[in-house]
């Protein structure tokens, strides 16, 4: 794949989600986003699962542009509270909440609970040539009581994966951009595109 480079359309409007796909992707596969094609419709995300709704946004970019599309969604299941916030993460605390008052919200359901097992979840949709393909990665780990760190995005701040005793927002990207959900879930894609494209 070194002989010629892959775009890839990514189906998010989300930034910090587009520059960690980009930081993600070997060199050989460009990811741009659907404002650097001048895509800017919104698409209404109504599944009831991680793949409907990544299934959704990849059929909606993919059917318009007609270019090689991914899109992802991800979110963050806890055990204690029968898999919420899931695919509602990003809207846990209402329609336009910040992912501060989102960690607030969480934080406040799990006061007093003992029960802090959670894992964070990605799944992407790839389209090309007309093949639909779903890529998922997880990783897990246990809700802090508190927020700590200043890096990532989301629920970064109180999410410890297993193996480390510092959140997502206190680790090295470096170290983040290895071990993440949605390292994961790229890896795979990037694997089969490997494998399928040489």
């Amino acid at each position: 794949m070194n002989s010629s480079n892959l775009d890839l359309i990514f189906c998010s409007g989300n930034k910090h989600k587009t520059f960690e796909m980009q930081s993600l992707m070997p060199p050989w596969l460009q990811v741009k986003s659907m404002q650097e094609i001048g895509f800017n419709e919104e698409i209404i995300e109504d599944g009831s699962t991680f793949v409907d709704n990544a299934l959704i946004k990849a059929r909606h970019v993919g059917r318009k542009i007609g270019l090689p599309v991914f899109s992802d969604d991800s979110g963050l299941v806890v055990e204690a509270l029968n898999g919420d916030p899931g695919i509602y993460s990003a809207r846990y605390a209402g329609p336009n909440a910040s992912s501060a008052e989102n960690v607030r919200k969480l934080l406040a359901v799990l006061h007093g609970e003992s029960n802090r097992l959670a894992y964070f979840i990605c799944v992407i949709v790839l389209i090309y040539n007309g093949k639909e393909l779903v890529f998922e990665g997880r990783v897990h780990g246990e809700i802090a009581h508190e927020v700590a760190g200043v890096g990532g995005f989301g629920y970064d701040p109180v999410f410890v994966p297993f193996g480390y005793e510092k959140t997502f927002a206190e680790l090295d990207s470096a170290v983040k951009n290895n071990i993440s959900h949605r390292a994961i879930a790229v890896r795979k894609m990037v694997q089969w595109l490997e494998s399928n494209l040489l």
